[in-house]
């Protein structure tokens, strides 16, 4: 089926330009409300830096959605209010699972290709390969923007010219994945922080690598002095999103900053010596369905890759690791969405184009995804005659919505706001009150406990309401 088979009488199509998470849940949505897309996706005509396949929907870093707690977590409640919202994404991940302990971890091969093979069935989903250069057309009245962190060059200077704004920039990382026959179980054991199991998981999920106080600071000393990626003169001034840091960089903020990021040795007893706590721990996740990869958590990295060989298999139980991919690192832009973009995610310059994902600012596969989501239903909405309905400020869509354009950010004492990519957090979130038992006095982590149930208790309640129709609000 290709664009010009569409019936005469029919509705015109919306154009999703980008299959990432974004854009594949974006044209999901607007095909699930009756209303035909075209989703434009380059790979493989033109390929990037990061990708591997011409999947759509591929994930290029993490194998892991983040935390599954709906209750507790910020991004776990994320999961929830998109299961609500029949998303595409969250199906897929849910169907292709891997053990994660408190997370939800997907196989990234098993995923792309289920999420592929749903569009391509829809009747209303018309796939079209080939880079859009530059602005889209202009009988292309109803557009989305999801091209992701990688925008095209073309693209990405037409809407600069569009809108006179320079496009933000940070770079993303992306962490090694060893063979999992080539780990070292004598010295490596499985155990989650806590025991804590999630979606698919036992409670023992993680590998985990024991270091010395000696054997981390030789390990940090050979970061610091490794050989880096070189940037390019337009790169060397482009800053780091921070919950997506080399490993190196960490190393260089200080030598204790590893042993209370990704290295902390909390939650975890060596079986192989339990008497003996680590001073810090290398854990890996599984990356794939079949286990026999594992992703190195939390070590994406700009190492040149001889570096990498040498200086990861310092690391005990991996001193003759195997990588099936080492780390890498691209560039990301962004735009500066509170100012360009609307309430419901249009460009202010150019209202028919809406931009959704990593490119509107937001950080995380489920983050982009849940924009794209949200983006698909107001441009579905706006083609059948209907004003978008924006999600209440009180769920986690609402929360990422209102960071993305603006009603989260303070100005300075200049009057300007400054914006950078987050994920979703509960400090995006309006207050809400706890309510209080008689008798009981909350104190520290349980106070903080109550109040996170009290914030996922209201959202999933608001989301129902809103998906429902109950909550219906005009975009200004």
């Amino acid at each position: 089926m290709t664009t010009n088979d569409l019936s005469a009488g029919a509705l015109r199509p919306i154009h999703v330009i980008g299959g990432g998470l974004a854009g594949s849940e974006a044209a999901w949505q607007i095909a699930r409300r009756g209303v035909p897309v075209v989703l434009h996706e380059m790979r493989p005509v033109r390929a990037t830096d990061a990708h591997k396949t011409d999947g759509l929907a591929e994930l290029v870093c993490s194998n892991s959605f983040r935390s599954d707690d709906a209750e507790a977590n910020a991004v776990g409640l994320l999961h929830a209010e998109m299961r609500m919202a029949d998303s595409l994404i969250m199906a897929m991940g849910d169907r292709h699972q891997v053990p994660a302990g408190g997370a939800l971890a997907v196989d990234r091969d098993g995923f792309s290709a289920a999420v592929t093979a749903a569009l391509e069935a829809h009747p209303l989903v018309t796939i079209e390969r080939g880079e859009v250069a530059g602005l889209p057309p202009e009988y292309w009245d109803n557009v989305i923007v999801a091209t992701g962190p990688l925008t095209s060059a073309a693209l990405a200077d037409a809407v600069r010219g569009l809108t006179g704004e320079d496009s933000l920039a940070f770079f993303d990382a992306i962490a090694p994945i060893v063979h999992f026959d080539s780990i070292d179980r004598s010295i490596a054991w499985f155990q989650s922080r806590y025991d804590k199991p999630g979606p698919g998981g036992t409670g023992a999920d993680y590998l985990n690598c024991p270091m010395t106080e000696a054997e981390y600071n030789a390990f940090v000393d050979a970061l610091i002095a490794g050989e880096k990626t070189e940037f390019k003169e337009w790169e060397a001034s482009t800053p780091y999103f921070d919950g997506c840091l080399p490993i190196e960089v960490m190393a260089e903020r200080g030598r204790e900053t590893l042993r209370y990021g990704p290295m902390k040795p909390v939650g975890l007893t060596n079986p192989n010596n339990p008497t003996v706590k680590p001073y810090a721990i290398v854990q890996l996740r599984q990356d794939n369905a079949l286990g026999t990869l594992y992703n190195m958590v939390g070590f994406q990295t700009k190492l040149k890759y001889g570096a990498q060989t040498a200086i990861f298999r310092m690391i005990p139980g991996l001193q003759n690791a195997e990588f099936a991919r080492l780390g890498g690192l691209h560039r990301n832009t962004f735009l500066n969405s509170p100012k360009l973009l609307d309430g419901s995610l249009r460009l202010k310059a150019m209202p028919r184009l809406r931009f959704a994902g990593q490119i509107t600012g937001c950080e995380g596969y489920v983050e982009s995804a849940s924009i794209g989501l949200l983006a698909g239903r107001f441009a579905a909405a706006e083609r059948l005659g209907e004003a978008p309905s924006l999600p209440p400020p009180t769920t986690a869509f609402g929360a990422l919505l209102g960071h993305i354009t603006g009603g989260h950010l303070s100005a300075d004492e200049g009057g300007n706001r400054s914006f950078q990519p987050m994920n979703v957090n509960f400090g995006l979130f309006p207050p809400v009150t706890v309510p209080k038992e008689p008798g009981k006095r909350l104190r520290g982590s349980e106070k903080t406990l109550a109040k996170k149930h009290a914030l996922t208790a209201r959202a999933r309640a608001d989301a129902a309401a809103w998906l429902a129709g109950a909550v219906a609000e005009a975009a200004e």
